[in-house]
């Protein structure tokens, strides 16, 4: 399989580099700020992302989109994964699963979350129902004219920003319960934020807590009543997306990592030598070394093999293979490198600090090492042990 770039991929990988260069110097500032960014800044960030043409590259072009390839997703975010304190969040973009809705839905929503005119947030997670999606209680009963929403959504990402939701909850019907995804407005009577805690990072957005006693018409649904009980497929492509994402930023954060250790430990001196010549820090490094060239190449082939259309199910496997070495690997890195700097990797100025701190979640978010680790032996079980270790296209049968 050949991973050479076009010249198309290297110049979008020279404008994702440039704007992950240009996020750097207002590291430190976020941090001390607790996340928080002016508005001057904010303003600059969104400029830059939008000339470099970085915004809604999960969108097609005739909806304000780039249109990308999954492995022009894979080149742009491990460009952004250098980047700490979650600074390109504020490039602003918009969850694929928008583009399933009606054309009068893409107009009111997509279209402008893309322009930077709306902002959206996903509301799936709940209070006893994490790992295990199929436990949601978010209710959706048919009323006169609409449905009338009812739930607690824990973890909303960027909820403290966005004017309008993207829902997960389950419509009665009779003794069923059909997951179905809502757009729900955030100005909606019935719709408030009841808790916003801190986290172990420190990002411009939040993740709040939702509480959903509202109605929304039948026009809430996500394309169209008739998509009513159909929401687990967007979802399931979101997670694959997500967790593609995911992988590509840890090998962003360990470039960086490694980057940033290695010229540290090359002119500190200690004993009358480079601390890198000790093999109690080099060998560290070493390791690193390898496990993000081979996280690299996991989640380049994933991308692959999904832009070539391999069968979904080996690519959603797939995909969990690389967000859990990629995300675990990433983890072992950060803390390799605040030893290596020793106590100054334990000031919240340096990089490997804070990308010890950040790298923690992705462990977490959009399903667990452990929910990963339970789709990669379902897919050695169910579809054969060559197909889920593929390197050569034919191997897939």
């Amino acid at each position: 399989m050949d991973f050479a770039l076009t010249p198309a991929q290297r110049d979008l990988r020279e404008r994702a580099r440039t704007f992950a260069d240009a996020l750097m110097p207002h590291e430190e500032a976020a941090e001390r700020a607790g996340g928080r960014v002016p508005d001057d800044v904010r303003a600059e960030i969104r400029r830059l992302s939008r000339e470099l043409r970085l915004v809604g590259g999960n969108h097609a072009p005739e909806h304000g989109g780039q249109g990308w390839s999954m492995m022009e997703h894979v080149i742009v975010h491990e460009e952004l994964g250098r980047v700490t304190n979650g600074l390109w969040w504020l490039m602003g973009g918009a969850y694929n699963v928008l583009a399933l809705g009606t054309p009068e839905q893409i107009d009111a929503y997509l279209r402008p979350t893309l322009d930077g005119e709306r902002a959206d947030a996903y509301a799936v997670t709940e209070r006893n129902a994490g790992s295990d999606a199929a436990g949601i209680e978010a209710r959706a009963e048919r009323v006169a004219g609409g449905f009338r929403i009812t739930g607690e959504k824990w973890f909303v990402t960027s909820g403290d920003h966005a004017d309008f939701l993207i829902v997960m909850a389950n419509v009665v019907d009779g003794e069923d319960l059909l997951p179905t995804l809502f757009l729900v407005d955030r100005d909606t009577p019935g719709v408030e934020i009841i808790d916003d805690p801190a986290f172990t990072h420190v990002f411009p957005d939040g993740h709040p807590t939702y509480r959903l006693d509202c109605v929304v018409p039948e026009s809430a649904v996500l394309g169209g009543p008739d998509q009513v009980g159909r929401g687990d497929a967007g979802q399931h492509a979101w997670f694959v997306e997500e967790r593609i994402h995911i992988a590509a930023r840890c090998v962003g954060a360990m470039r960086r990592l490694l980057d940033e250790a290695v010229g540290w430990a090359a002119e500190r001196e200690q004993f009358g030598q480079p601390i890198m010549d000790f093999q109690g820090v080099s060998f560290p490094l070493a390791d690193s070394a390898a496990d993000c060239v081979a996280a690299r190449l996991m989640t380049y082939q994933c991308a692959q093999m999904l832009d070539d259309g391999a069968p979904p199910k080996l690519v959603h496997a797939r995909a969990s293979m690389a967000k859990l070495f990629a995300s675990e690997r990433a983890y072992a890195c950060a803390d390799r490198c605040v030893q290596v700097w020793g106590g100054r990797g334990y000031m919240r100025r340096n990089a490997a600090e804070r990308l010890l701190r950040e790298l923690r979640v992705d462990r977490i978010w959009e399903g667990t090492s452990e929910i990963q680790r339970v789709i990669v032996a379902n897919a050695l079980v169910k579809r054969g042990v060559p197909a889920a270790l593929a390197v050569d296209p034919g191997e897939l049968g």
